[in-house]
């Protein structure tokens, strides 16, 4: 069944019913921000007025700097795995033909719709991944998968779940469309640094390789390791951008062509989820890093470009 929210398209077909993951009453604050804010003044407002990490997570303008950039045009159809509350889908549907949205919550649905209740190119499939992947009939020049590769366990029952979903999504691209992946860099810097890990707030898990939560099903990777992965995945051609200070809340965005020069790398201290240690200068041992040729590898976080082997 399908219904609208403004000029936005929820479609329930393959919801089970019932949302199987929840952040609490957080969200139903965060609808009723949706349904009230008409523009990102509005928004600005909020986040200034509630100091909520939540809030500014799901509404910050900030979020969008990951995409800005990306040539997306409205020629594009664009398809975004795992949309949540809607952080980054207005940064799509401002520029492309289409934006389909794939999201397991109807709640964050909710949520994402309000906000952008005023774009007529969204349509959000409720569902499991698994579920929706399988009906979906189209091919898209963009498929986004923004924090959510991580939990690739969590949404397909694969022996190989990383490479098994990757793989399903690469059978849904168009002639020349790409898979756009953001993702913590298990071993960034901050990690060494004394910040948390984001998903399972250990300090030095992702460094330590989920050994203390291994059943948790959620886990971040090198780049080695993510390289590693895509050539199993179907020997994908990966182009790797480098999110400052995360991929979250992007003020800078590196390249393998443009990489960040002794002295960029100062503003280290953006952890405003939870409390850290402080058990160096980051920006010092960035530069170090820099001069030896390694921030790729102590990045905090990676943005990264898949094409399939057959667009080569």
């Amino acid at each position: 069944m399908q219904e609208k929210i403004g000029s936005v398209i929820l479609d329930d077909t393959c919801y089970p019913g019932e949302d199987r993951y929840s952040d609490g009453a957080i969200e139903l604050e965060l609808l009723d921000i949706a349904k009230s804010c008409k523009n990102e003044a509005d928004y600005n407002a909020v986040i200034a007025e509630k100091k909520s990490w939540p809030v500014m997570y799901h509404f910050s303008h900030i979020r969008h700097n990951l995409l800005s950039w990306v040539p997306i045009t409205k020629k594009d159809a664009v398809l975004e795995i795992g949309s949540g509350c809607g952080a980054v889908t207005g940064a799509r549907a401002g520029k492309a033909g289409s934006v389909t949205c794939l999201e397991l919550s109807r709640q964050r649905s909710l949520v994402n719709a309000w906000r952008h209740r005023d774009y007529d190119n969204i349509t959000i499939l409720l569902g499991a991944f698994e579920d929706v992947e399988k009906r979906l009939t189209e091919t898209y020049d963009y498929i986004t998968l923004i924090g959510v590769f991580e939990y690739a366990a969590l949404y397909t029952k694969e022996k190989n779940p990383f490479a098994g979903m990757l793989t399903a999504i690469a059978r849904h691209l168009a002639p020349g469309g790409k898979i756009l992946i953001a993702i913590e860099n298990r071993l960034g810097l901050k990690y060494w640094a004394g910040c948390t890990e984001d998903h399972v707030g250990r300090l030095f898990e992702g460094l330590e390789d989920y050994s203390r939560t291994p059943a948790s099903g959620v886990r971040t990777f090198s780049k080695l390791e993510l390289e590693a992965l895509f050539k199993e995945a179907g020997n994908f051609k990966s182009t790797f951008y480098y999110p400052y200070p995360d991929y979250k809340f992007p003020f800078s965005i590196y390249s393998d062509r443009y990489l960040p020069r002794k002295g960029d790398l100062k503003n280290n201290l953006n952890n405003y989820d939870r409390r850290r240690l402080l058990l160096f200068d980051e920006g010092k041992v960035f530069d170090s890093l820099i001069e030896n040729g390694l921030f790729p590898q102590f990045s905090n976080s990676f943005f990264v470009f898949l094409e399939t082997e057959g667009q080569l």
